[in-house]
Order: structure tokens, then sequence, then C-alpha cells
């Protein structure tokens, strides 16, 4: 009698997968829409600022909240209608232990650091570029050791979410998401640049913009 280990059941793996990923965005999109909603009303100029429309930051903010709501549909209908993987073009190498499992893991460990940065930042969060703001250069904590400790979380997560579902949909959001935030890197290290001059400039000398 062959005896093959829990961990290594590939088929057990992907089905506990297909509802950990629903669970999990659904968490995600609950908990932004209240953090959003509490963070807009205990801030008088708002905390969402997705720049002036067709700008380069305008179409970055536009590109995650369709991939975001496209990737919480897709992973709550897989739920109900598994049928649906035919069309996601699932890469079926990569469909396995123990690439699905790093990638569970990975994206539970990229949205737990952005968290943690999201909620350490306190009234200094922003989504966006605040056109009066930031007040401050925050350069203590993950800070000193990544400019950008939120962003690489988020990419990290993005890469988990390949590897969870490894397909083509899963890649095409891995690329634009990846690209996206780069191009807001940008944007917003040269707003800082603009608002701290000198101050900034040394702190990037000092500390790379992700690890």
């Amino acid at each position: 009698m062959n005896y093959q280990p829990f961990i290594d059941d590939s088929a057990s793996l992907i089905e506990f997968t297909r509802i950990y990923l629903a669970i999990f965005y659904t968490f995600v999109a609950a908990f932004y829409t209240y953090r959003i909603i509490y963070k807009n009303r205990t801030t008088p100029s708002g905390v969402i600022f997705p720049g002036e429309k067709f700008c380069i930051s305008w179409w970055n903010h536009m590109a995650f909240k369709f991939f975001r709501a496209a990737i919480w549909f897709v992973c709550v209908v897989r739920v109900f209608i598994p049928e649906l993987d035919g069309y996601l073009i699932l890469f079926e190498p990569l469909n396995g232990w123990p690439g699905v499992m790093f990638g569970n893991v990975l994206l539970s460990a990229g949205f737990i650091l952005t968290m943690f940065v999201h909620f350490n930042m306190a009234s200094l969060w922003r989504s966006g570029i605040d056109p009066s703001g930031p007040k401050e250069l925050k350069t203590t904590g993950l800070y000193e050791y990544s400019r950008n400790p939120m962003y690489l979380g988020v990419a990290a997560a993005q890469i988990g979410f390949f590897l969870a579902l490894p397909s083509l949909f899963s890649l095409v959001c891995l690329l634009v998401g990846l690209t996206a935030l780069y191009r807001q890197t940008v944007i917003e290290e040269k707003h800082l640049t603009q608002s701290f001059s000198e101050e900034y400039l040394q702190y990037k000398q000092l500390v790379p913009r992700w690890l």
C-alpha cells in the first residue's frame, strides 16, 4: 500500500487553495473597503489621491482597482464553478506541490507585511500623492531597510497569487501589477524629492528602493 502524505497531495492542495483564495480576497476587499471609509471619515482631506484623470498615477490606480475586482470575482466564482479553470489557461506543470503551497505562503506574507506598514504609518498613510503632503518623511521602522516596504509587500503578494493559481490570467495580473507598482513608485519618489529635497536625497543614498 502506497501512502502519500497530504502535503504532497497536489489535488487536495489545489482544492484547498481554491477555497483559500476566495476567502482571502473576500477578506482583503472587506478590509480595504472598511479602512478607506474609516480613514476618509477621520481625515478631512481624504486619503485617496489618484491624480488628474488620465495621468500616469490615475491609470495606475485604475489598473489596480480593475484587477483587484477581477481577481476577487474569479477566485469566488471558481469555488462554485470549477470549470472556470479551463478559461484561465492553467500552467499545469506549475499547478501542484510545492509551487502552489509556496504561493499561498508568499501571498499571505505579502499581505501581512503590507498591513503592518499600513498601520505603522497611521495618519501618514495615503493612497496616491497628496498635493498637500506628506508633512513628514517616514524613515523609521521598516523604512530603515526599504524605501517602499508597503509596495514590496504588494509585489510579494502578487507573485504569490501567480504561484498559487499559475495561469495566463494570473500572469497578466502579475505583469500589469508589477508595472503599475514600479511606475507609481517612480512618481511618488519624484514627489518626495520635490517635497523634502536634500533630506530625501540623503535618505535615497542610505536605503535601497526595494531591498
